[in-house]
């Protein structure tokens, strides 16, 4: 026990934990959404078009949060424009805006010979240099993400299950899905600070793939998330304290490793519970 708690003693560690749990509390809620609706490349294809946004906001000395924000916004808006006016299909309109934002930041970052340090943050994420303003920050993207998942949840849930039945009872299904990309958006920009935009698609999609596995109502499968990918963030210290490896990227990796874990106990426990001996009925003695 005192080899568990003894990294949670330093300052950083715990700004870090407290850090990582509140984004795995916003990515478990917009996660079951981006799992159920299908939209794992357009997730990751937002956190690589964070990369042109947060290299040019470094160059020039302003916050990295705001360089991220517009241009993920900036990636999301264009491939909504592509799929509305145009003939090509959401994958195609997303593979292409995905490499040209990852081209222009990669172009961005060799136009300074001295960004390589910044360049790792950004890609792989630097979740123990946390400050007490990204715990407010992100306690409000937060507490913002719940309230907009609660006001849209009927919306949310008739796109999923038939956009044209949605339409028919008015539940505007265009609309909801702009909404949940710009959840998915907002998600993206809050936790690639934790775990770097290239591993913040494993927080997303793990937790919530694994959680998955033991329920099929939605809320609780955002619970069941939420807890995944909060216990992925202890271990994912926890390893990282003693083994010497980045933190963000042991998270990130820890929280994918969740699903095939996941997988094989409800596997076992379908199994044991299939050959397990039926209990015998009770003898009930006759009286003459």
């Amino acid at each position: 026990m005192p080899l568990l708690l003894e990294p949670f003693a330093a300052g950083f560690v715990q700004r870090g934990l407290v850090v990582g749990v509140l984004v795995a509390l916003v990515c478990a809620v917009v996660g079951t959404w981006v799992v159920l609706r299908g939209m794992a490349f357009l997730g990751e294809a937002l956190a690589h078009g964070m990369l042109p946004g947060v290299a040019a906001a470094t160059l020039l000395g302003a916050p990295a949060i705001i360089g991220a924000a517009v241009s993920a916004s900036a990636m999301a808006a264009g491939v909504a424009a592509l799929q509305r006016r145009g003939r090509l299909s959401a994958d195609t309109s997303i593979g292409l805006l995905f490499v040209a934002s990852l081209a222009t930041g990669v172009i961005i970052i060799s136009a300074s010979r001295s960004f390589a340090t910044d360049a790792t943050a950004i890609l792989f994420g630097d979740i123990l240099a946390a400050a007490p303003a990204d715990i407010l920050l992100l306690s409000i993207v937060a507490a913002l993400t719940l309230v907009l998942a609660a006001v849209g949840h009927r919306s949310f849930v008739a796109l999923t299950v038939d956009p044209r039945q949605a339409q028919l009872l008015g539940l505007r299904p265009r609309l909801a899905h702009v909404q949940l990309v710009g959840m998915v958006t907002l998600a993206v920009v809050a936790a690639y600070q934790a775990v770097g935009s290239l591993l913040v698609v494993g927080m997303l999609l793990g937790p919530a793939v694994a959680a998955g596995r033991w329920t099929v109502r939605i809320v609780s499968t955002m619970a069941i998330a939420a807890a995944i990918g909060s216990a992925s963030v202890v271990a994912g210290l926890l390893v990282s304290w003693y083994t010497g490896t980045a933190a963000g990227s042991t998270i990130a990796l820890v929280a994918v490793l969740a699903a095939p874990l996941s997988a094989l106990l409800r596997g076992l426990a379908t199994l044991r519970a299939r050959t397990a001996p039926a209990s015998p009925e009770p003898s009930v003695e006759r009286t003459p």
